[in-house]
Formats: structure tokens, C-alpha cells, sequence
């Protein structure tokens, strides 16, 4: 929050009358308005979520312009692509919840074992897409996604409700806000089940490798094993100017989607754990011109197996000898992460308003463990083992890793002239192993008439190297590479923001991005087979992004986006692959007779292009139509909502890996699907 509120000019006054939309955060710290936010960013409201008819965080981040939701084989874990940018875990956008990462130090991203995100708790989503590492650090690479959950304020009195759909998938959930005395209490919890949806993988890796081998092992065509459990809890307490945050998320007896190596596993399952917490003071106004704050946050994330995978079916045979049993393994993680920040905003300089910032990060797997019936010889082949041993303190797949960040930074954001606003910024990360990065930002915002802002913007960001990428020992698909440098990625944007008419926006984006030092596996020629993690090719992109909103009538509201990109290999000068060049979306809500509300949305994605090396047909471009229909009764009454998703049943399909050995087909993705909600709300 800013250090004072600042008095309501001429300019602020028009603002209102033309409509100044949505506030947001996430791009400088302090709350702006989402036109003149020195950031593309985008805001989604919990009314918005309510509209569209979304049960989970991947069809919410569907709805925004430049990112499409893709699948990793690997326990269907969503990839979230932004503006083209792609890799086979994701690690490239990051993730918070209520302003701290939720990112795991092992793969790097927001934990394979995900299990979706429930929605009935959050308030709002801010989203920035492009660089912010200049206040963010690592992995705010292509975008920034925070989720805020709902607060006392924004919950009062209590929410109980439950849902069915296909696939027997069934949630719970409470909800309350209130007051205990002086505090401001918000709390939640939710269980939830679903078998997941019965589509058919068709070939998987052993398909392969029965044709080289002679043998029938392979268990598709079949099923993919998407079922899961959940538990999510939060607790949020506000005191003063204290605030004591406390999350709970659990996923068990959870399937490995299309295999953890690419081959059907029906019997495997999985489950993570992660335990947030955090505390924050924040005083705005220490003196009129003075702010502070400070946050200690804390996570725990763990990942074990409650059964043990079978990469490869019972009957598989390789060169080294036979799997009677199947090829099995069961890697486990423990780690945990201490965050701790302080900053001060000051705005007693004429026009400018300061952040000064600094903060430490513990990141420390701290345990690992590993059962498999399987050893490598000095090639890095797999030979069979006679029984399933345990392997953590003779062959572990990684050992225990600790990593410790110092960082500091510095924002001015400095209103130079009447219309005009320069926000520039600079952060420095030191790692304790592989050194340091400065990370720079620059926003002109231009207010060029009432109903008209122009955003000049230009940015750095970089991704530290996952543990798995640089520490990984016994790994079938990569080794790790102690020497690996950051990714980094340098975006120039140009942006509009146009009031049509006072309901009405229009937003139009221009941008420019520059990838180097990216991280990817090459062959190991030391060991004449396998991979090893590397620092290899370039990449850069440009595109075009435009949003609009139009509230037609007090009962009628069109919204809508559509994003073109290209992304070019610079090693092999094609395009980068898998991702859309073409994605449309729009969205229609009209509420109707007394107390209902309908809506319909169609999401457009094409052109999606195969790597190069990867041979096989193009992707097909899809559209689907999801419609909702809601009671909107308000308190103390029973609301009901239907929703039903992909309602032409379109065959929908997200790229497998490249080159297509291990799937030669794609993911399929969910077939038409229905769900069915009550919920009621009382004081």
C-alpha cells in the first residue's frame, strides 16, 4: 500500500466518471488503478469466476489473453504457457499465493503432484504477463500469477456448499468470516474426490519399445489414471496492522496421469502435502510520508509414493535383461522453504514515491528417498534388480540440497509531469550456488487524454536452475549440471488502454521478448546414451494481444480476448512449438427474469506447430463452448448453478513431448462434462 493516500484530483475525478476499472498490486507493490499499472496485467474477480462457471484454477487462466493451459504427461500436471513460452515442467511463470511463492525447489515449479486449485475461496487473480523479476526474483520469467484468497470483509457470516459431476467427482466446502474479539477471522476447508475423465491413451512408451523387443507388455490402448483426492484448508487472521496467513494442501491416492515415463500405470499412486504460513506487518503511514512492512513466510512441501510407480508394465524387456514385475520406482522429496522481507516506501520527494526492499530466502531439500528393482550401469542403461531395493544412500537420485538467497531492491516511481509516470526498478538476486543477477525494469505510462493511457515498457527477468537440473545423479530421463546458469529473457512491450465509451474497454499490447541461456537436455556423450541438463539455445518471440469488455446493459456483459504469437527457435530458426499462434476467448453473462444468470464462452486455440525434429502431423486446432446457468438469490437463500463444459464434445488434444517416441499421440483432454452446484450463505 502506498505510504498516504494521495488526494483526489481532476484527472482521478474523470476517472471515475469513465470508469477506471479494476485495482491491482502485483505490479508495483502498492495498489493502482489496472490502467495505469506500469504492467500488462490482468485482474480475475471471484465474479468473474462465479460467471464463467470454473471449479479449478486452470479454466480461470484459460480465460486471459496469451496463456493456454498444456498437460505434461507426467501426472497431468497443467503447464501454464505464456505468450508462447513452453518447457516440459513449467518453471518459466511464478506462482504465488496472497503475494509468496508457492514454488518447489525440486523441479522448480509449483510441484508436479498439483492436483488443480480449488476456487470458492479466492477473491481475485492478478496476473502480469512479461518480466518481473525486478521485484520478484526468479521464475517471474514470462509472467506472475497471485492468487489472494478471501478475507473476513469478503466472506461475512458462513458459505456451505457441495458439487457433482462427471467423472464421479464430488466436493465439499465451508467457509466463514467473523470477528473473535479484535481479530478479523477468515477460514476454509474443502474435500474433494473425482475418478477423472476416462479418455484413451492410445500408444505410450512401451508401445515402443514392445515393437523393438519382441514383446506384448504395453497396457495401452488404455485409460489414462487421473483420479485423486483433496483436502485445502485456510486459516487468515488479521489484528491491527498484524496479518497471520496458514494454508493446508493435500492430494492422495492421486493417479500418474499418462505414466510418470510416458507408459500407462494404473495401480501407481501418489500424494503431496503442502503447509504454508506467513506473518506480515504493515504500517502505511509510520510518519506522513513513511511506510513499512515486513513478512516471514514458511513451506513445507513433500511428495512420496502411497504405492510405487511402475514406470514400465510387468512383461517389459530391455537390452540389460528382464522386468517380470515391471520397471518400479518410488522417488520421494522433503523440503521446506523461510522467506523473510522488509521494505519501506517513502513518498516525501516531490513526485516520487520510493521502495527500498531486501530479503533473504532458505530454500533446503532437506530428505530424500528412493525404492526401485532397477540400477544403471556406467552408460546410465537400466538393469534389473531381483527385488526393489531401497537406493537413497547407495545410488539416490539426487542427495539433499540447501540453497540461500539474498536479494535487494529499488523502485521509484516518479510522476514527472502532469499525464506522465516513470516507474523504474532494479533487483539484485546472490545465490549461494552459481553467484549473482541484477535484474532492471523500466515503465513510462503516458495518461495521453481522459480516455486513453499508453505504457512503454521494457524488462529483465531470469529462472534459477532447478535442483533436479543441477543436481540430479540417477535419473532416467536427465542428469543434473552443477555448472548451469540462469535462463534469462529481456521483454520490450507497448501497450494501450482505450475507455471506448463509459462501458467499454478495448486493450491493445504489442511485445517483444528475447530468451538466452536456455535450460534443456543434450545427449550425454561422455556416457554414449542418455541426457544431461545444459544452457543451450535462444529463443525469441513477438506478438499482439487484445482485450475488450463492453457492459452492454445492466443485465448484459460481453468480454472477450484474442492473442497472436510467434516464437522462433534461434538454433534451428523454427518456430518453438506447442504453443497457440492463434488463442481466442470470449465470454457472454446476462442475467435474466428475477435472481438467474446465464453465460456462454467459446475458447479458440490454433496454430499449434510441432518442434523441430519432431515429425509427426500438426496439431489440430479446437474450439469448445462451455454454457452455466446460476440462481443469484443472495444471503440466506439456497443458490444453485449447472455448468456444462466442452458441450459439443470436441475431441481436444495438448501436445505430448517431442519427438513423439514415448506418446506418438497427444493428450487427450476431457470430453464433454457436467457439474452440478448448491451452496447457500448466512449471517
Amino acid at each position: 500500500m502506498s505510504a498516504h493516500a494521495a488526494p483526489v484530483g481532476e484527472d482521478d475525478e474523470l476517472a471515475l466518471v469513465y470508469g477506471a476499472g479494476d485495482n491491482v498490486s502485483i505490479a508495483t507493490g502498492n495498489l493502482q488503478s489496472l490502467r495505469r499499472a506500469p504492467a500488462v496485467a490482468s485482474v480475475v474477480t471471484a465474479a468473474d469466476i462465479a460467471a464463467m462457471g470454473a471449479t479449478d484454477l486452470d479454466q480461470i487462466l484459460e480465460s486471459v489473453a496469451s496463456i493456454h493451459v498444456n498437460r505434461t504427461p507426467n501426472s497431468y500436471s497443467p503447464l501454464y504457457v505464456v505468450r508462447g513460452i513452453i518447457s516440459p515442467y513449467g518453471p518459466q511463470i511464478l506462482m504465488l499465493q496472497n503475494g509468496v511463492p508457492i514454488t518447489t525447489a525440486y523441479v522448480g515449479n509449483k510441484g508436479n503432484i498439483w492436483g488443480g486449485y480449488p476456487v470458492e475461496h479466492i477473491a481475485r487473480i492478478e496476473i502480469i504477463r512479461g518480466p518481473g523479476s525486478a521485484l520478484y526474483g526468479s521464475d517471474a520469467f514470462s509472467g506472475v500469477i497471485n492468487i489472494i484468497t478471501k478475507s473476513a470483509a469478503e466472506t461475512p457470516g458462513t458459505e456451505i456448499g457441495a458439487r457433482a459431476g462427471s467423472f464421479s467427482t464430488y466436493d465439499g466446502w465451508v467457509q466463514h468470516g467473523g470477528k473473535i474479539g479484535a481479530v478479523d477471522v477468515a477460514a476454509y476447508l474443502r474435500v474433494g474426490s473425482t475418478d477423472g475423465f476416462h479418455s484413451n491413451l492410445e500408444a505410450d512408451a512401451q508401445s515402443r519399445n514392445d515393437k523393438l523387443f519382441g514383446t506384448h507388455a504395453s497396457l495401452a490402448p488404455g485409460q489414462l489414471n487421473n483420479q485423486l483426492k483433496a483436502i485445502d484448508a485456510n486459516l487468515d487472521l488479521i489484528y491491527g496492522q498484524w496479518r497471520a496467513r496458514f494454508g493446508y494442501k493435500r492430494r492422495y491416492d492421486m493417479g500418474s496421469g499418462a505414466g510418470i515415463a510416458s507408459a500407462l500405470d494404473p495401480v501407481g499412486r501418489q500424494q503431496s502435502e503442502r503447509i504454508t504460513s506467513s506473518l506480515s506487518w504493515t504500517e502505511p503511514q509510520v510518519t506522513r510520508d513513511l511506510g513499512l512492512g515486513a513478512s516471514l513466510s514458511t513451506q513445507q512441501y513433500t511428495q512420496d509414493m502411497s504405492t510405487l510407480y511402475r514406470l514400465l508394465p510387468p512383461g517389459t524387456v530391455l537390452p540389460t535383461g528382464a522386468f517380470p514385475d515391471g520397471m518400479i520406482a518410488a522417488p520421494e522429496t522433503w523440503e521446506r522453504a523461510y522467506r523473510f522481507s522488509v521494505y519501506a516506501d517513502y513518498s516525501g520527494l516531490q513526485g516520487h514515491h520510493l521502495r527500498l526492499g531486501a530479503g533473504h530466502d532458505d530454500i533446503d531439500l532437506y530428505r530424500v528417498r528412493e525404492h526401485r528393482n532397477f540400477n544403471y550401469t556406467a552408460n546410465g542403461t537400466p538393469i534389473p534388480l531381483p527385488a526393489v531395493v531401497e537406493t537413497t544412500y547407495t545410488t539416490p537420485f539426487i542427495r539433499p540440497q540447501r540453497r540461500k538467497i539474498d536479494y535487494v531492491y529499488l523502485q521509484d516511481e516518479w510522476n514527472f509531469a502532469a499525464d506522465w509516470n516513470l516507474t523504474a526498478g532494479v533487483r539484485h538476486d546472490q545465490y549461494s550456488d552459481f553467484g549473482g543477477t541484477t535484474n532492471p525494469r523500466m515503465a513510462l505510462v503516458w495518461d495521453a487524454s481522459f480516455d486513453l493511457t499508453a505504457k512503454l515498457l521494457y524488462g529483465r527477468a531470469f529462472r534459477a536452475p532447478a535442483f533436479a537440473e543441477s543436481y540430479g545423479i540417477t535419473n532416467p530421463v536427465a542428469l543434473g549440471n552443477p555448472n548451469l546458469k540462469p535462463e534469462r529473457n529481456a521483454t520490450a512491450e507497448l501497450s494501450f488502454a482505450w475507455q471506448a465509451r463509459n462501458d467499454a474497454t478495448v486493450n491493445l499490447t504489442f511485445y517483444r521478448y528475447d530468451m538466452k541461456n536456455i535450460i534443456r537436455t543434450v545427449p550425454n556423450a561422455l556416457a554414449g546414451t542418455g541426457a544431461t541438463y545444459a544452457n543451450t539455445g535462444n529463443q525469441t518471440g513477438h506478438g499482439v494481444e487484445v482485450e475488450s469488455t463492453w457492459t452492454v446493459n445492466r443485465d448484459l456483459r460481453l468480454s472477450g480476448n484474442y492473442a497472436w504469437q510467434r516464437s522462433t527457435d534461434e538454433t534451428t530458426h523454427t518456430d518453438a512449438g506447442y504453443a497457440p499462434r492463434n488463442h481466442l476467448y470470449g465470454r457472454g453473462e446476462w442475467a435474466f427474469a428475477s435472481g438467474y444468470q446465464t453465460g456462454a464462452q467459446v475458447n479458440w486455440v490454433a496454430g499449434r506447430k510441432r518442434a523441430a525434429g519432431d515429425l509427426r502431423a500438426p496439431l489440430h486446432d479446437y474450439t469448445t463452448l462451455d454454457l452455466t446457468l446460476a440462481t443469484r438469490n443472495g444471503r440466506n437463500q439456497w443458490n444453485f448453478s449447472a455448468a456444462l463444459r466442452n458441450v459439443f464434445n470436441t475431441d481436444v488434444r495438448e501436445p505430448s513431448p517431442a519427438p513423439g517416441l514415448s506418446l506418438p499421440y497427444d493428450l487427450p483432454m476431457a470430453p464433454r462434462a457436467i457439474s452440478l452446484q448448491a451452496s447457500i450463505q448466512t449471517r
